[in-house]
């Protein structure tokens, strides 16, 4: 399985980081959500370079030429409800792409948010038989949601390649996600890779609730 993390190498993308980081920045909604689109429109190039891709000829005003496109069926899948600008992002670049949604959350079982189940309520997907599947979700805490959605879309077919692309991830979500989707075909892309997470599965230093960041808070 290979494990690609951004923060390793320098690049603009860091800087769109920084700022869904910063408590002095992050509060501004609108900026917040363009810039977690502006990741996942810069996950979406980085991916697209590991696709498979054919020869097509095609006319211009002068003579014939070709050139090199992408040969794969793309679905994009991402969790509700922070991962949406997340999802836009990519599939602004990969505009011919098929989607897929699901509802995952996090069901706690007592007042201190300690435990919790997840919980899938909703699927709307397209048959992902022999099709490249990016699993788009901004935060990979401890990858259980990840799993879940992963199996939850394996009743629409089995993908013949799966892109997990998340912006901050914790070491523990790479490793169980390093143990839980199959190694020969799958790629994990992420933007941070953060040391661990704390007594509510929240990842430290993470970026706090990426869905009320985005959206305004939830009752």
């Amino acid at each position: 399985m290979k494990i690609y993390n951004f923060s390793e190498n320098n690049s603009l993308l860091n800087a769109y980081v920084r700022e869904i980081r910063d408590i002095s920045i992050q509060g501004d909604r609108l900026r917040f959500r363009r810039n977690i689109e502006r990741i996942g429109e810069i996950m979406a190039y980085e991916i697209s370079k590991k696709l498979q891709y054919r020869s097509l000829e095609i006319s211009t005003p002068l003579a014939l030429t070709e050139v090199n496109v992408p040969d794969e069926e793309i679905v994009i899948a991402t969790i509700l409800r922070a991962g949406l600008p997340f999802h836009h992002g990519m599939l602004n670049y990969f505009d011919g792409a098929e989607n897929a949604f699901v509802s995952a959350y996090r069901k706690y079982k007592e007042t201190g948010h300690h435990t919790f189940d997840i919980h899938i309520e909703y699927i709307a997907s397209p048959s992902i038989e022999g099709k490249t599947l990016i699993l788009a979700d901004p935060m990979l805490a401890t990858g259980s949601s990840m799993e879940l959605t992963y199996r939850a879309l394996l009743t629409k077919g089995t993908p013949s390649h799966i892109h997990i692309a998340t912006i901050i991830a914790s070491r523990q979500a790479i490793d169980y996600c390093t143990a839980n989707f199959p190694p020969e075909k799958t790629t994990i892309w992420a933007a941070a890779i953060d040391p661990g997470l704390n007594e509510s599965s929240y990842i430290v230093p993470g970026i706090g609730d990426a869905g009320d960041l985005a959206y305004g808070e939830k009752l």
